[in-house]
């Protein structure tokens, strides 16, 4: 049985799935974690009467722009996590990566939860986002390696998936925990999972592909068997075969060069930058991904509190819960449309939809309509959620050759989380620079995310041919 005549997965080889799955969720977990916990975390709320508790101190006092500062630590750790991705992926496998990547998300979870002062709270933002950055950069490619080829795109929309469940889980934590006896408990849960995580890791199979470009063919037919069931004939996780079922870069060109990879060595970032042959499944995945965070998502997320607040200020501390609850469902429609679809077309509905709520919302912004900014920012959120937001993950170990996943990987995925963190970084200056102090102006911001998401997308779709 081959990877294109699977259907899909043995019991075991979704367990498996589920055991990779879990390095996204930790990253959508703590990309939320400390909205839910800012106000108990830095005193804002405090039990007076009980100032220590177990040993450690309730709340620790900091000012907005110190815990801003231990914020960024998790977006400045998931840059190095990313940026170093190719290096461990490639030395320790995909299954070692993964295993770095709960140890490092135990480590820093935990340093968190026992801190008593603002320095350990930054190392333990830290490591916490060096796993991360690792992780989602692992995810997508540990997936898409060990998936039936029928399957593989569908599969790929998991990744998004499993980061949409970590972010809702902590929003949905932050009612029943978010107090200052309690909140430490956040970051133990996470600790813990994370190690459960390493500690089953043993039970897991490394990726076919990875063990077959290391010349482990016995493991790798081992690692077939229990991922998809019997084996009828040699493996076509052979990245010269398998990438010949699937060149997603329809160029007759690219895929005369793909054929030839075999079982090359693999690329390091400085020989990708240097290669000719590269050059297009780099920008195309530099592309998506900066495509992805050009939308504005993170800005609009962090603004529709403010908006749908006062449309609906009786219900404010449920609004981000309920905006993460559309966004998980919409994820679930490209996990079946996705080879029905397309890649390409469901990339383009998604940015038809943004495209019309960014106009939406900046029109009813100027124009007082709250209601109608409100109705735009759950279309935005629905819109990005069925293919912005999972596709980049999907298309990154397709239209990459297996020796230059790694590198294309974390240079896709570094870029990722600059992009968010200047976008992060300049959106509310941005906003009040172009509204020149005119409440009634706040929603020209959103024209230039709509105007700066077409031009990108526009370079993607020159790229990528699905």
């Amino acid at each position: 049985m081959t990877s294109e005549s699977a259907h899909t997965f043995t019991k075991y080889g979704w367990l498996v799935c589920l055991w990779v799955l879990t390095v996204s969720f930790q990253y959508g977990y703590h990309t939320s974690a400390l909205n839910q916990l800012q106000a108990v975390l830095t005193c804002k709320i405090a039990d007076t009467t009980t100032p220590m508790y177990y040993g450690l101190p309730t709340c620790i006092p900091m000012s907005d722009a110190t815990f801003s500062v231990v914020t960024a630590m998790y977006t400045l750790g998931g840059f190095f996590g990313s940026l170093s991705a190719n290096i461990v992926m490639d030395r320790y496998g995909r299954k070692g990566a993964s295993r770095l990547s709960a140890v490092l998300t135990a480590a820093g979870s935990a340093v968190f939860g026992l801190s008593s002062s603002v320095g350990p709270l930054i190392l333990g933002r830290f490591l916490v986002g060096l796993a991360a950055g690792l992780g989602i950069c692992l995810c997508p490619i540990y997936l898409s390696e060990i998936a039936p080829a029928k399957i593989k795109g569908n599969l790929g929309v998991l990744t998004q998936l499993a980061i949409v469940i970590g972010i809702m889980v902590t929003q949905g934590m932050g009612f029943g925990l978010a107090t200052p006896r309690q909140w430490r408990l956040v970051l133990f849960i996470s600790s813990g999972i994370s190690i459960f995580q390493y500690l089953i890791s043993p039970f897991v199979v490394e990726s076919p592909s990875y063990l077959n470009r290391k010349g482990l063919v016995d493991q790798e037919k081992l690692a077939i068997r229990r991922l998809w069931g019997e084996i009828d004939r040699v493996s076509s996780t052979d990245p010269a075969e398998r990438d010949s079922e699937e060149p997603l870069l329809s160029d007759s060109d690219s895929a005369t060069e793909r054929l030839s990879t075999g079982r090359q060595p693999a690329v390091t970032i400085p020989q990708l930058f240097a290669s000719t042959e590269l050059r297009r499944p780099l920008l195309t995945i530099i592309a998506a991904m900066m495509s992805q965070q050009i939308s504005g998502i993170n800005a609009v997320l962090y603004y529709s509190n403010d908006i749908l607040s006062k449309s609906l200020p009786e219900l404010a501390p449920y609004v981000s819960l309920a905006i993460t609850i559309v966004n998980f469902f919409m994820t679930f429609p490209p996990i079946f449309l996705i080879e029905r679809v397309g890649r390409k077309q469901l990339i383009q509905l998604s940015v038809a939809g943004a495209l019309l709520s960014h106009l939406t919302v900046g029109y009813g912004l100027n124009s007082d309509l709250v209601t109608l900014s409100s109705i735009a920012i759950t279309t935005f959120v629905m819109s990005f959620a069925f293919g912005l937001g999972p596709i980049p993950f999907v298309i990154i170990p397709e239209v990459a050759p297996p020796h230059a996943v790694s590198a294309i990987s974390s240079v896709g995925l570094s870029l990722n989380w600059s992009s968010n963190f200047v976008i992060g970084l300049m959106f509310l200056p941005l906003r009040n620079f172009l509204a020149n102090g005119d409440p009634m102006k706040e929603g020209r911001v959103f024209y230039l995310f709509a105007a700066a998401l077409f031009c990108s997308t526009l370079w993607f779709s020159k790229l990528y041919r699905g």
